[in-house]
């Protein structure tokens, strides 16, 4: 599988747009709001709840940030009008973290806030390690303004994630909220690790020290080795698919499940979300939309060959792997 993945990465540069456009159809809503919002209520009826994602990252100016701004504005507000069950995930670079951390925070807490008033919560996704930490202090600081509806997403093979996972714990209790996945930036050996094996190891043993210090635990995966792991885990907590058993956890949050859920990136083993989902569990589909579809569509491939395996996959055998 990770071979055939890795030859057709090789062949991306050269690929017609046209057949980018194709495989990123399945992993993006479309260009606009409005086909993301058409597609959730499609979707609803799979008893799933949605991340909204706004596709855009690292900006080259800070007034590119305002396009951010308002696009998360308008989200917010359609979620609420079509009563539909999301939250949504935001970039750090793409609101001005690499440019003017101050101003950045500003857009930021612009949003946060009113998310907020509308109850709906907010994740701040996790991109490369040059932003790990300001992210991070983002989450602090927005805690500390007394916005309690923000978390952040960890990454499994960062050398760090342990430590950050018990910091943060430390200064935020019961309002730690993370999403654990194993992380697709290609990070540098002397800070993360490179072994696919290390990998799914680390991402378990912060799958784990995340449930027993009381986080809310959104696991990221498609991976069966940490999915059949967490399963286990919740099973050895005694944590009920209806209740969270953890006397060191918080009071359940509207749009949550209880301490923990399943989350899968749109397109990406829709059976086994299903599956889960039948048997009780809480989960979530992570919905990318806009104009970025063919960034996003390329570097998805070239960062995780495994994500060309289930585009391979879903070309050639598409009864195999439902939405």
């Amino acid at each position: 599988m990770g071979v055939l993945g890795k030859i057709i990465v090789r062949f991306m540069p050269v690929a017609p747009k046209f057949l980018v456009k194709r495989i990123a159809s399945r992993y993006v809503a479309g260009y606009d709001l409005e086909s993301a919002i058409n597609l959730m209520k499609k979707m609803s009826v799979e008893d799933t709840s949605f991340t909204i994602d706004v596709l855009g990252e690292e900006i080259n100016g800070i007034e590119e940030a305002r396009y951010f701004v308002e696009e998360y504005l308008r989200v917010l507000d359609s979620i609420v009008s079509n009563q539909i069950d999301a939250n949504i995930s935001l970039k750090p670079t793409a609101l001005g973290l690499l440019i003017d951390k101050d101003e950045a925070i500003s857009n930021i807490e612009q949003i946060i806030k009113k998310a907020a008033l509308n109850d709906i919560f907010v994740r701040l996704d996790m991109e490369d390690h040059r932003v790990t930490q300001d992210t991070i202090d983002v989450v602090l600081i927005m805690q500390e303004k007394g916005y309690q509806n923000i978390g952040t997403v960890l990454q499994g093979r960062l050398f760090r994630t342990k430590k950050d996972i018990i910091d943060i714990s430390k200064k935020l209790g019961p309002l730690s909220d993370f999403r654990i996945c194993k992380g697709i930036y290609l990070e540098s050996e002397d800070i993360a690790f490179t072994n696919y094996q290390d990998i799914v190891d680390s991402t378990n043993e912060c799958i784990e020290s995340m449930l027993e210090m009381g986080c809310y635990t959104a696991i990221a995966s498609h991976d069966l080795p940490i999915i059949n792991h967490s399963l286990d885990k919740l099973k050895q907590m005694n944590m009920s698919v209806e209740n969270d058993t953890r006397k060191n956890s918080g009071s359940p949050r509207k749009g949550k499940g209880p301490g923990y859920e399943f989350q899968f990136l749109l397109g990406v083993r829709g059976n086994l979300r299903r599956k889960l989902s039948s048997e009780g569990h809480f989960t979530r589909v992570y919905v990318p939309y806009g104009t970025k579809w063919y960034e996003y569509g390329v570097r998805r491939i070239r960062e995780n060959p495994d994500i060309a395996w289930h585009v391979t996959k879903t070309i050639i055998m598409p009864w195999t792997n439902r939405r």
